[in-house]
């Protein structure tokens, strides 16, 4: 084993035409939203199998935009997981209607269909569900063999929007994350599969959301800043039709996605690589580390994190871990401090650790490890051997 190792927890791989298309976008003198945020929203929905496909500055944009335009009102309530991110939520909170939180699958980090079941009964009156896809794994949207997510919210009536910011690129028995929801949020943030620095993408089945999206992310107005100055009509010439946003995606933000998106597959089957390595060389030490469940088969699985948990047993707690670990030169990260225990959301609607076994499970020894595209097997194998000495000393 090398001695010592410098590993980030992330690493952005820029190796393909994201400087050409850069320089493309220099040299036309219109930096903002126009061809190539276009030309990166076709070819995103063309990848995912979506009609409809609108780029936006984050994938927090992308959620307020989705759910505004499912018709969330002041006072209505959303189920969200607690594991998540903030963003997640918070969005809930913009339209001042109230997140219902919900506990996840030990191992997974997933909602399931057991779980909904049992929310819809405790509280009949929420009529919207956001679904995180944790980690790069899409949760049970839809099956052939048993109950799911998409036809249980069908018979209760609730919209679903799929926060899909882990999870691209993700399939689900052979479909696209993406396709077959009516509204998806993506993230492009630099940790991501494919990157565009900050921004994110709707996609959506349904014409009416799409047009709505089109319409909130840039003020409101009735056209494009690209149409407008396109069009033999008049450039000033527009009408505001709605209190919208400023949530569009600048035309060289969308250059560096165009580029990623090029290679997103290959950058898939890296993670994979890297997260079978983790699975193979951490498994003698399953008597102190749960490794993460997958219900898919793993070619279907983004792996845009590894979380491991450290048990009870283990010889120090989660916290001396990742000391122990940022010493020896590796980064790591925790996915997530779950929301019941934040300060807004825990004051404001009360919320008791005891009503999320899972989330608090999970919390207490969660580490998410290194996993990006390219990592040597000297890398790997410095990880490993690393958290095997820590574990074992």
């Amino acid at each position: 084993m090398k001695k010592h190792m410098k590993i980030p927890f992330a690493r952005v791989s820029l190796a393909g035409n994201e400087q050409k298309y850069i320089n493309e976008v220099l040299e036309s003198g219109w930096l903002t939203t126009a061809g190539k945020a276009f030309s990166f929203e076709r070819k995103f929905a063309d990848f995912v199998q979506a009609p409809f496909a609108c780029a936006v500055n984050s994938g927090t944009a992308a959620l307020h935009l989705g759910l505004e335009a499912l018709g969330v009102k002041p006072g209505d309530k959303v189920f969200v997981p607690s594991m998540t991110f903030t963003a997640s939520a918070e969005i809930i909170r913009y339209l001042q209607a109230d997140p219902v939180f919900l506990d996840i699958e030990y191992g997974t980090n997933l909602i399931t269909p057991e779980i909904l079941n049992a929310a819809i009964k405790a509280n009949p009156d929420v009529h919207y569900l956001i679904i995180v896809h944790y980690g790069g794994q899409a949760a049970r949207m839809f099956s052939s063999d048993q109950e799911n997510i998409i036809a249980i919210c069908k018979k209760h009536q609730i919209k679903i929007l799929e926060d899909a910011a882990h999870a691209f690129p993700s399939r689900l028995n052979s479909q696209m994350v993406g396709s077959f929801g009516d509204v998806n949020c993506f993230s492009f943030y630099a940790n991501k599969t494919i990157t565009t620095g900050e921004g994110g993408m709707l996609t959506t089945r349904n014409e009416e959301i799409y047009n709505r999206v089109k319409r909130m992310r840039l003020h409101g107005i009735d056209r494009d800043v690209w149409d407008r100055y396109t069009e033999n009509k008049p450039s000033w010439e527009y009408d505001v039709v709605a209190a919208g946003y400023k949530y569009n995606m600048p035309d060289i933000n969308a250059a560096i996605g165009l580029a990623q998106l090029e290679k997103a597959e290959e950058f898939r089957a890296e993670r994979q690589r890297v997260a079978e390595y983790y699975y193979k060389h951490l498994a003698p030490l399953k008597q102190f580390l749960d490794l993460p469940i997958s219900h898919v088969p793993f070619q279907d699985h983004a792996w845009h994190l590894f979380p491991v948990v450290l048990k009870e047993n283990a010889p120090l707690e989660r916290n001396e871990f990742i000391e122990k670990m940022a010493a020896s030169g590796i980064g790591t990260s925790v996915h997530y401090k779950p929301l019941h225990q934040m300060t807004y959301y825990k004051k404001k609607y009360q919320l008791r650790a005891s009503s999320f076994p899972n989330s608090e499970r999970t919390w207490k020894g969660n580490v998410s490890l290194p996993i990006f595209p390219y990592m040597q097997e000297e890398e790997l194998d410095y990880i490993c051997k690393t958290i095997e000495i820590i574990l074992n000393q």
